[in-house]
């Protein structure tokens, strides 16, 4: 366990990275003793001084989810992050691509709540009858640490590489259709880049929300009415630069277009 100091000093470093658009290197590298509880003080730090700040919590992104996704970072155990509204772009948003670091693009859906989840024990029946609706949704990925090597620790730390998302489509119920057989297409500069079905998600996307809740009630935390919840991608992180359109063709459940500049 780090002390106190380390702690702040890393939260200092992000800071200052997020701010300046640059990266740190890796903390492991760093602070080899570091732990994922001392990670999630670090994303406790920054979440604290945001909210201080006047950002609203607006809901969390779960991460590293799917096989896929494990596969592409090397890291085989789920994530979570914050995610201030002002992170959040509608469907048709021309973004600054500027503003983030080492900007790639992964498709998921989103679960709106009406109820409060709380774990332990949450169980996926839970988290569907307290779903409002779900909604196709891109996740913006930004890192801030460098990312050759990284370990759970240095990504949890980095807010689970957050940088924004956008959401759009056609929001649907949860008992609408079978959601693990959701499926999208994505497209980059009108090539297709990748397709994924959601099911990858731990074989259902609401599976993804009830690891959060439960891990959050480990951290003295819970998932309220109203939070928008990103439940983990079913594509690998597809790389965009300034001037790429990027399109995601969720079927019957409409699509989201964006462009970075």
């Amino acid at each position: 366990m780090l002390t106190e100091e380390q702690l702040t000093t890393i939260a200092d470093n992000l800071a200052e990275a997020e701010k300046s658009r640059t990266m740190i290197p890796r903390l492991t590298a760093q602070y080899p003793e570091m732990t994922v509880e001392d990670s999630y003080a670090v994303q406790n730090t920054w979440r604290a001084r945001g909210e201080a700040a006047g950002r609203r919590l607006a809901g969390r992104k779960i991460g590293l989810t799917s096989k896929v996704m494990q596969e592409a970072t090397g890291i085989t155990e789920p994530d979570y992050g914050a995610i201030f509204a002002d992170q959040i772009f509608e469907n048709g948003s021309v973004i600054e691509h500027a503003q983030f670091s080492n900007v790639r693009i992964e498709v998921e859906l989103a679960f709106v709540l009406k109820d409060d989840v709380k774990g332990p024990d949450t169980t996926i029946f839970d988290v569907l009858k307290a779903t409002d609706y779900v909604v196709p949704a891109l996740e913006i990925l930004s890192s801030r640490i460098e990312m050759e090597g990284r370990t759970i620790v240095d990504t949890i730390s980095d807010n689970a590489a957050l940088g924004g998302m956008i959401y759009g489509g056609t929001p649907i119920a949860p008992d609408a259709v079978d959601l693990r057989w959701i499926s999208a297409l994505l497209y980059r500069n009108e090539t297709i880049e990748d397709t994924g079905v959601a099911a990858a998600v731990l074989n259902h996307p609401a599976m993804g929300v009830v690891w959060l809740a439960n891990k959050l009630a480990q951290h003295g935390d819970s998932l309220k009415s109203g939070e928008i919840i990103l439940a983990g991608s079913f594509t690998k992180p597809m790389w965009v630069y300034p001037g790429d359109t990027v399109h995601a063709d969720y079927g019957d459940l409409g699509s989201i277009s964006c462009r970075f500049e």
